[in-house]
């Protein structure tokens, strides 16, 4: 059943190292794009980063229905093949409704995939591996936004359009998985059910804070370090070093998980308070260096935290039923952020990112009050 394990580790996360680009890898060039279609509206660009996650969304919900029709290769090839040719596809485009659609077919494309990228790691590796492959895929996905939002931060200083190219590097994962990935029907134990919910809700809550508050910081940071006076470049690169400082969280966090798992639960929310009080509250160039620091340790310690313990909770089944929960979680957080953390703050006169702090106030809260079912087996 199984190929060459480092090949078949390798084709998983280079799914991994895709799904972040979906929205946030566009973040660094909204200047540009905003300078373009100067006629819309600032909601409207937001969504240029924000409305793949609604889509991945919808779609994670019919990932059984997909599971029964393809076998895992095929449907993975199929997802990434959608990708690089919705994503890539917007480099040709004037139109912004057009767009935004394909903006779209990028996020279904990125929910076939997305729970795959997660579930075959519990499907093919026993519990004992997984803190460490969850740090891998975590700091994969970290990786992808160092890559992307350098390119895409570069190519949108020569022109706006020139940022969504990023999207080809699709076809390497295209190429993995095709050699590597076997092809095989995944057990559908649980299934995708309501009781799967009940079971799994205090990491799918977690999740769903986790992007909420993180994605305050993509859609919001860029507009702000060009209020500030920082040219797109130095702008680039502040948003690479959170992605840097979150993937090697990634690569230490299977050690983090031996050493102090007891309180994992609640480094993610306190790291986002202070990084957000600190961007909210601490003026300058030090402010976003410190703060940006500060939110890419919460990204990267609470992702991968959250889907080792669902994974593990969920077992072998985990790609079929808690994993689509975690994505549809994950991006659901990703899309609502913008739609409620910006009139919040239009409402009560204040920075996004001291909204965001007040939300991880909630999130640690709900860690807190959650803390027994976050529990993990002894043999794990």
């Amino acid at each position: 059943m199984r190929k060459n394990k480092s090949g078949l580790t390798a084709a998983i996360l280079s799914i991994s190292l895709l799904t972040v680009m979906a929205g946030a890898a566009v973040a660094p060039a909204l200047g540009a794009i905003r300078e373009h279609f100067a006629g819309c509206k600032p909601m409207t660009l937001q969504l240029i980063v924000s409305l793949p996650a609604l889509f991945i969304i919808v779609t994670t919900f019919l990932f059984r229905p997909l599971c029964r029709l393809m076998r895992t290769r095929t449907l993975a090839l199929a997802g990434l093949a959608l990708y690089v040719v919705a994503g890539a596809g917007a480099f040709m485009v004037k139109d912004i409704a057009v767009l935004l659609a394909l903006r779209a077919l990028l996020g279904v494309s990125v929910g076939m995939v997305m729970p795959l990228s997660t579930g075959l790691l519990a499907y093919y590796f026993p519990s004992e591996e997984q803190s460490r492959l969850m740090g891998l895929s975590a700091a994969m996905n970290q990786m992808g936004g160092v890559v992307a939002t350098l390119l895409a931060g570069v190519l949108a200083s020569v022109q706006w359009n020139y940022a969504f190219l990023v999207y080809l590097a699709g076809l390497l994962a295209v190429v993995l998985v095709a050699v590597w990935l076997p092809s095989e029907r995944l057990v559908a134990g649980g299934g995708f059910k309501v009781s799967s919910l009940l079971r799994f809700h205090p990491s799918v809550t977690a999740m769903l804070l986790t992007m909420l508050i993180f994605f305050v910081y993509p859609t919001n940071f860029a507009l702000t370090a060009r209020q500030a006076g920082l040219g797109p470049m130095a702008t680039t690169l502040i948003m690479v070093g959170l992605d840097l400082v979150a993937f090697f969280v990634g690569l230490a966090f299977g050690w983090l998980m031996k050493n102090a798992m007891r309180w994992m639960k609640y480094l993610s929310p306190l790291l986002f308070m202070a990084g957000y009080a600190v961007l909210a509250w601490v003026p300058g160039v030090s402010g976003m260096l410190a703060g940006s620091a500060l939110i890419g340790l919460a990204n990267g310690v609470g992702v991968p935290y959250v889907n080792t313990i669902a994974s593990i909770k969920g077992g072998r089944d985990a790609a079929v039923t808690v994993m689509p929960l975690i994505s549809a979680a994950l991006y659901l957080g990703q899309f609502v952020s913008p739609l409620v953390v910006t009139p919040i703050a239009d409402a009560c006169g204040c920075s996004p990112y001291a909204v965001a702090a007040a939300v991880a106030v909630v999130f640690l809260l709900q860690a807190f009050l959650t803390r027994h079912h976050h529990a993990l087996p002894p043999e794990a």
